[in-house]
């Protein structure tokens, strides 16, 4: 573990005011970028997709639950495991009191393969209130691009084709399997709209945890630190 150096208060202000200065510029430009994303155009969801739920068959207006907005975590969870992916799991954790959420008008859902039988008890061992699909069986995941099968459709990630992503030296991500994203819905009535989809290190921006992490001298620990399922720490 290496320390910080140790200095006078006088000097460490200095330090603090330069750091400062950077941070600030750092939450102007987040701020621009999410005005950018709400400016982005939308895309009507003409396809009308069936999920399972421990309620029985969901459209994805019903996803909404009659709110206007709608947050979708493409969460990896494969119809063979037992268990959702861990990183997946971190940024559920992440999630917070829905009511927050709901006083915007805004819904926040998780959908995977994994059938209900299999979501409903680690949803319930993880202790995450916000509802959680299945879209096995559906074009779902496949249309979003969070299930790769080439004898599907063709592999896409983060709006690259496996080609794009191999010479750009990703070629994990243009691996069959599942991926994680996040995906955002409009509605207007009966009309779903597509407005923002994310995948890969761009949804780290929205886990709390690391945003707490970053604050520490130590910061994330990635290299140390073997990232679980909340429950399966020490």
């Amino acid at each position: 573990m290496s320390l910080p150096r140790v200095v006078s208060a006088e000097e460490w202000v200095i330090a603090r005011k330069k750091l400062q200065a950077d941070e600030e510029e750092a939450v102007r430009t987040l701020e621009q970028i999410a005005s950018h994303r709400r400016e982005m155009p939308a895309v009507i969801i003409d396809k009308d997709y069936v999920f399972e739920s421990p309620a029985g068959q969901a459209s994805l207006l019903d996803l909404f639950e009659g709110r206007t907005q709608l947050i979708v975590q493409h969460f990896m969870f494969d119809p063979a495991w037992d268990e959702g992916c861990p990183v997946c799991s971190y940024q559920a954790d992440n999630v917070g009191d829905l009511a927050h959420l709901h006083a915007h008008n805004t819904t926040y859902a998780a959908v995977s393969r994994a059938p209900i039988s299999k979501i409903e008890p680690f949803r319930r061992r993880m202790g995450w209130a916000f509802p959680w699909y299945s879209s096995l069986g559906s074009e779902f995941n496949y249309d979003f691009h969070v299930t790769h099968d080439e004898s599907v459709v063709p592999i896409e990630y983060n709006f690259r084709t496996a080609r794009e992503l191999k010479d750009m030296g990703q070629v994990w991500r243009a691996r069959p399997g599942e991926k994680g994203a996040v995906s955002v819905f409009l509605r207007d009535d009966d009309t779903v709209l597509h407005t923002w989809s994310g995948y890969g290190d761009v949804t780290n921006l929205l886990c709390g945890t690391d945003m707490l992490l970053d604050l520490t001298p130590l910061g994330r620990q990635d290299a140390t630190v073997e990232l679980r399922h909340h429950d399966k720490y020490p």
